[in-house]
């Protein structure tokens, strides 16, 4: 494959709810979805067949591919090994407000929500922590074996979202392809990085329409951190077999993880330094099916098992530690149905049950049960050739054994256009709504002692959100817009007064978020251009007027751009860039300036003498850029590595 289709490969999805459909034939090669990072939900590869039923009898003549791309430039971290959520923090989509380093606690955030209200899916089952969202992107599975991130919002997050009041990352399982690769990094603050990964794919018959497959990885590092007591060791080991064919593909995977990290003030803000000790275990099934004309379906079941062992001091371990084990077992499944007066049908379900045992919680109100169903019919309107509207309108139920029971509305329409030189038009329209229930730490701990204080009064979350986007698409580049307005009700936030107690309270909150999302993709000779610019107002009420300070629910960027470059100054050479520049609302926790500029920056070169080895420079946080992302614990350093990799 040549360089400039690779290139083009490369550019990143839109960033919002709106349904792109294009195609484009490439020497002998289909790149579906050209310039695109996510994998396309049925609905939207539905609707390109439609649109592309001239070029359908070109299509069976050739190979046909899905290349995919990022929505940074740099797709490794620089401290430790790759993981699913590495490089977020550049992802003009989400907000990514660590502790340590992403790969070490990550608060994911997107469109001025907090952690709490996203959610992370694999396959059709969104992955849950009932003790607390601070773990929810805890995924021991390797990069290799998952899509790029899908971030849904709006109508995709209320229809294949669970307990994600505001967004979903959604991961796809990947179809094995023989490959492998080790790699040895080392760099800076004695960081240290090994890894092996290596996958094998087979014919199961002489027809070759059944696959085998089996892939595995088992990858660790350490360092002493970017700033005193920040240190980490890492270890994950994960694994999958996998049966694929024309029509289907099985997944039976199971990861394990276990972390440890320290960082000053990572919770508290009395000067200790602080330590996490985490242990996840991760069991999946997935099977997704074609069937049909135009109809899919994707079952997903797992069990996860979470050990977290919290150290106050680790100077004095027996001042404070807390000890949690979590649970969760769910099957889910999600799919589209096409009728025969082509009306669709969009449906997803998931039922889940977790449980936790903990030495700082109640011992009364330890495990829930929930049930998200969602059914959205669509039908489509054709106006003129290749240009036509589509409709969705339904509801989502969800309910608990503990909570109250909620019916959400799910409406979208978009018009979408595909000329002739195979550039698109998309405006989209839509209103849609979506809950969630509080975790065990806001809702199970003591109320009126202790640094971390519960409130056994939240009530479920509300979300609801009326959004307006428009999306052009060209051969070369792509822009992507979208205005919302966001109603939250009783959102769980974490606030502050600065009294003798210092405590920590979980309290409700309403909150109405105005945003503005802007991205544009270019796609040069040499090189490849994403950049972007979000905006968020937000209008806050807690219902109390002794609060004095908000951890979470105000800690988001009025302002935010970001800038990725993919250069190739050589042959044997690839540049890429990560920018992020951020205003960050004032915070009276927040020690130092509420501006900051992030670089990450990577140079790779692949000597031509040697086929599959490369050696990559890379530096995060190359001005030394001090900024607390959460309010009152300290950030980053920077971090410098030098990666040596084989590929095969």
């Amino acid at each position: 494959m040549n360089r400039a289709l690779m290139m083009s490969a490369m550019c990143i999805a839109s960033t919002f709810s709106i349904s792109s459909y294009s195609a484009a034939i490439v020497g002998q090669y289909v790149v579906k979805n050209a310039g695109q990072n996510i994998e396309k939900s049925p609905h939207e590869d539905a609707e390109l067949d439609r649109e592309n039923k001239t070029d359908k009898a070109a299509r069976e003549s050739v190979e046909q591919i899905t290349i995919e791309g990022a929505a940074t430039a740099n797709e490794s971290p620089v401290g430790t090994f790759n993981s699913p959520i590495s490089n977020l923090e550049y992802d003009p989509r989400v907000d990514l407000q660590s502790r340590n380093m992403a790969e070490a606690q990550a608060d994911v955030t997107i469109r001025g929500g907090i952690f709490e209200n996203t959610g992370f899916s694999v396959g059709s089952a969104t992955l849950i922590d009932p003790q607390t969202g601070h773990y929810v992107a805890e995924i021991p599975i390797a990069p290799e074996m998952l899509t790029a991130p899908a971030i849904l919002t709006g109508v995709d997050n209320s229809l294949y979202g669970a307990n994600s009041s505001v967004g979903s990352v959604a991961y796809k399982w990947r179809p094995i392809q023989t490959a492998g690769s080790v790699s040895l990094g080392a760099g800076n603050n004695n960081f240290n990085m090994q890894r092996v990964h290596n996958a094998i794919s087979w014919s199961v018959d002489d027809s070759s329409k059944w696959k085998a497959g089996v892939e595995g990885e088992y990858s660790r590092s350490e360092s002493d951190g970017t700033i005193d007591k920040g240190d980490h060791s890492f270890e994950r080991a994960s694994g999958r077999v996998q049966l694929i064919s024309d029509t289907s593909q099985t997944d039976l995977f199971f990861g394990y993880q276990q972390k440890f990290f320290g960082w000053p003030n990572l919770y508290t803000p009395f000067n200790v330094n602080e330590t996490e000790d985490l242990e996840t275990r991760l069991l999946i099934f997935n099977h997704q099916q074609q069937y049909a004309q135009e109809s899919t379906f994707e079952v997903s079941a797992y069990y996860r098992q979470q050990n977290d062992h919290y150290v106050f001091s680790r100077e004095n371990p027996g001042a404070f530690q807390a000890f949690h084990e979590t649970k969760v077992k769910s099957v889910a499944v999600s799919g589209r149905h096409m009728t025969d007066s082509k009306l669709v049908v969009n449906y997803a379900a998931q039922l889940t049950a977790d449980e936790i045992e903990s030495t700082t919680l109640e011992n009364n109100f330890t495990s829930r049960d929930y049930y998200k169903f969602s059914v959205v019919p669509e039908y489509a309107v054709a106006l003129q050739d290749n240009e036509h509207l589509t409709f969705r309108v339904g509801a989502a139920y969800d309910d608990t054994n503990r909570d109250d029971s909620q019916v959400s509305v799910i409406s979208d329409i978009v018009w979408h256009k595909l000329n002739a030189d195979k550039s698109t038009r998309t405006v989209n329209f839509s209103y849609s709504e979506a809950t969630q229930v509080a975790g065990y730490t806001a809702i199970g701990g003591s109320t009126s002692s202790g640094l971390f204080r519960s409130n056994d009064t939240l009530e479920r979350e509300t979300s609801k959100n009326l959004e307006l986007g428009m999306s052009l698409d060209e051969a070369t580049w792509r822009v992507d817009s979208a205005v919302f307005y966001r109603w939250d009700n009783e959102l769980t936030d974490w606030t502050y007064n600065f009294d003798s107690t210092s405590a920590r309270v979980a309290n409700p909150v309403d909150i109405e978020t105005i945003g503005l999302e802007l991205m544009a993709v270019a796609r040069l000779e040499s090189a490849d251009l994403v950049t972007s610019y979000t905006y968020l107002d937000k209008s806050e009420d807690y219902r109390e007027e002794n609060i004095d300070a908000s951890f979470y629910a105000l800690n988001y960027p009025p302002h935010r751009f970001t800038l990725g470059v993919i250069w190739y100054p050589a042959e044997a050479f690839e540049l890429k860039v990560d920018n992020e520049w951020r205003k960050q609302e004032d915070n009276l926790l927040r020690n130092g300036d509420d501006t900051a500029f992030f670089t990450h920056i990577s140079l790779t070169y692949s000597p031509p003498q040697l086929e599959g080895f490369n050696v990559m420079l890379a530096v995060d946080n190359l001005w030394d850029e001090s900024f607390e992302e959460i309010p009152g614990t300290p950030g980053r350093s920077d971090q410098l590595s030098v990666t040596a990799s084989y590929f095969w």
